[in-house]
């Protein structure tokens, strides 16, 4: 390692990070031995390593020392590339052809110039969002745009928490929650979760670690398709009610398309937050999420945001307006809505008659669990199909496959569901889980 101050010193480990020459976990060599090696003062090796720490490349462990992050986010890897001629089942993506026709509707969306100190919010996106939000239980008195659930999210936990501090988090989850809680050097605190979402014990064990915040994903749970049930709903709130200062974010990603009702468990709280993004429903362009929650969350997200881009573009929330009050937009969103749910359960339904374990109580995704991930993967490529390894959603969950079933028709459903029997039958006894 070499700098001939803290700026060079930290730029040379981030590099080597990067370089793969010192690997996550590694343990960075302490601050005195460091500075002896290299000539400088202890001062100077400890506010680089505070430079990574604030980066989200090194974590601190007190006496043990200064570590490489498990994740740090200068090496998130790309999502795998899908080579060409297999069927693609790991994307996680809705059905390009279920999506809404841009298009046609930007045409219908126009409205006046936006100038610098104009209202940040339009008011028909306020107020379509504050109808649809409302229906579902959801109290919608403060609201604002971000760009996106994952931009909200982080949004809302920098408005309260602080680097350090521990946050709750499903496992097995979405790996962007998994690097945006490392990229803020926060500690990720694993809840289980089954069919109906987060278990109440491991949230309570969670709780009683000290958990500043938590990260529920009500519907649609990606990967594992767990939907928060209305008696689940109420035993969380019973679990969360003697720690009233946790902050509650609820990622509703995929809004009306994930199938079943949405039971809220945070808007009853002094600090929360519910994203609903469009994603999912108007297409992943669409990068805008509407942000609900008690007033000083949303309006600290509210003022770090016009620090930064200022506000969404109006063209942006002009768009989602109008296509949240077409009628035919409504009328498709409620058939894919139907549809989804339907491939789903054929999935479901033929993995289930071949044995396997799987879950998909909602959303997009079903979730398979398999001992052996890379094999069941490479497996699954020799027959024409790629699937997801579920090592990147797990931090302490058994290991498992998740298969996108959102454009998969019911014959498709059963040629899937054959070759991954066939491929963990050829694997050998013990393969399977379940």
């Amino acid at each position: 390692m070499r700098g001939s101050n803290a700026v060079e010193l930290a730029d040379d480990i981030e590099r080597r990070v990067v370089d793969h020459e010192v690997l996550p976990g590694d343990r960075l060599p302490p601050v005195r031995v460091l500075a002896a090696e290299l000539g400088l003062a202890p001062n100077t090796v400890a506010a680089a390593y505070r430079r990574l720490g604030e980066r989200g490349i090194t974590v601190g462990r007190g006496r043990m020392g200064t570590f490489v992050a498990d994740r740090p986010p200068v090496m998130i890897p790309p999502d795998p590339v899908v080579r060409d001629g297999l069927r693609d089942l790991s994307s996680g993506n809705p059905d390009p052809d279920r999506l809404p026709d841009l298009d046609s509707v930007l045409r219908e969306s126009g409205g006046p110039t936006i100038l610098y100190g104009d209202r940040s919010v339009d008011e028909n996106l306020a107020e379509h969002g504050a109808r649809l939000l409302s229906a579902d239980g959801v109290r919608a008195d403060h609201l604002t745009v971000v760009s996106g659930g994952l931009d909200g999210m982080e949004r809302v936990l920098q408005a309260h928490v602080r680097r350090g501090d521990r946050v709750g988090i499903e496992d097995p989850t979405y790996p962007p929650v998994i690097d945006l809680i490392s990229a803020l050097g926060l500690t990720a605190v694993p809840i289980a979760i089954d069919d109906e979402g987060p278990r109440p014990e491991s949230l309570g064990n969670a709780l009683d670690r000290g958990i500043a915040a938590v990260i529920v994903t009500p519907r649609a749970q990606n990967p594992f398709g767990s939907a928060v049930s209305s008696h689940r709903a109420s035993a969380l709130r019973s679990t969360l009610a003697g720690f009233p200062d946790v902050l509650v974010i609820e990622d509703d990603h995929a809004a009306a398309v994930a199938g079943p009702a949405l039971h809220s468990i945070g808007s009853d709280r002094e600090h929360w937050a519910t994203i609903r993004s469009a994603a999912k429903t108007y297409g992943p362009d669409v990068r805008l999420a509407l942000v609900a929650g008690d007033a000083t969350t949303v309006r600290r997200v509210e003022g770090r945001q016009r620090l930064g881009p200022g506000w969404v573009s109006h063209v942006l929330q002009r768009l989602v307006a109008r296509m949240m009050h077409d009628p035919n937009v409504e009328l498709g969103v409620i058939r894919t809505t139907d549809l989804y749910a339907s491939r789903r359960r054929a999935m479901l339904d033929a993995l289930h008659e071949r044995g396997f374990e799987a879950h998909g109580a909602s959303g997009l995704n079903v979730w398979v669990p398999v001992p052996d991930e890379s094999a069941a993967v490479r497996a699954m490529e020799e027959r024409g199909f790629a699937i997801r390894s579920g090592s990147r959603f797990r931090i302490r969950s058994a290991p498992g496959v998740r298969l996108t079933a959102a454009s998969l028709d019911e014959a498709e459903a059963n040629n899937v569901a054959d070759a991954l029997h066939n491929a963990i039958s050829e694997l050998g006894p013990g393969t399977r889980a379940g």
